[in-house]
């Protein structure tokens, strides 16, 4: 695959890692991804695998920003209130970078689409807000044999793990419940993090550089910047994953 001058400048401080180069960078252009929610982790995740050169996002959203998440949900601004996020997700990411291929689904997320949704993407990105849906994506993973990346957040607080089963827990098997749904407090930079984060993650998977969060849950509190580190386990009960 051959880039144009101006995505090899593009791409040029990355492709000086050590293990990169053009054919590392080929394969993220050719890579297919599925981001859930273009909301507070979705900007961050999003916007950073756009400038990464992922070659083809799926992103998914069918609700619209309202004043209320601009403080953390940066791919949209005051000009797009009432406008459906991910097609104001597709707009600001190919602006971003103009050689991806951005595809905006208005769909909300249910068991009857989640399969035709993700599509043939390699890698799902869970950035959703409730873990009804969270579940869904989880099944899909499973039977589609691709991992998906969790990232949630709580006020000042986050957690991020990459599944991949049956090599690790599922996200049954680390939350067998799902918590009482509620509007939550953030500040928009914990969205920030954790979704960087899972950019990363998203990124290690793709390129094959690095060590990838498997069977692990990373737990970051802002309240005083500390990162910890819970080995998962699988559940040999888990109506999801258990005879997997």
């Amino acid at each position: 695959m051959k880039f144009t001058e101006e995505e090899l400048k593009r791409y040029n401080r990355q492709m000086m890692m050590e293990g990169w180069g053009e054919e590392t960078q080929a394969r993220l252009k050719q890579s297919t991804v599925f981001i859930a929610g273009a909301g507070g982790l979705g900007s961050p995740v999003s916007i950073y695998l756009a400038v990464a050169g992922v070659g083809n996002i799926r992103i998914c959203d069918f609700d619209s920003p309202d004043w209320s998440n601009l403080n953390r949900q940066i791919l949209h601004n005051h000009g797009r209130i009432g406008i459906n996020k991910a097609i104001s997700a597709k707009q600001t990411l190919e602006e971003l970078n103009p050689h991806i291929s951005v595809t905006a689904f208005t769909d909300k997320i249910v068991a009857e689409n989640v399969d035709a949704l993700v599509g043939d993407a390699v890698l799902i990105l869970d950035c959703m807000d409730n873990f009804p849906t969270r579940y869904l994506l989880n099944e899909c993973a499973i039977r589609k044999n691709i991992p998906m990346v969790h990232g949630s957040i709580w006020g000042l607080d986050g957690r991020l793990t990459f599944i991949k089963s049956p090599e690790t827990p599922c996200l049954s098997c680390y939350f067998p419940e799902s918590p009482p749904k509620e509007v939550f407090p953030v500040l928009g930079a914990t969205p920030g993090v954790i979704g960087t984060l899972q950019a990363m993650e998203a990124l290690k998977f793709l390129t094959g550089i690095g060590t990838l969060l498997k069977g692990k849950l990373l737990v970051w509190s802002g309240h005083d910047m500390s990162f910890k580190t819970f080995k998962g386990f699988k559940d040999p009960a888990c109506p999801v994953c258990g005879k997997k």
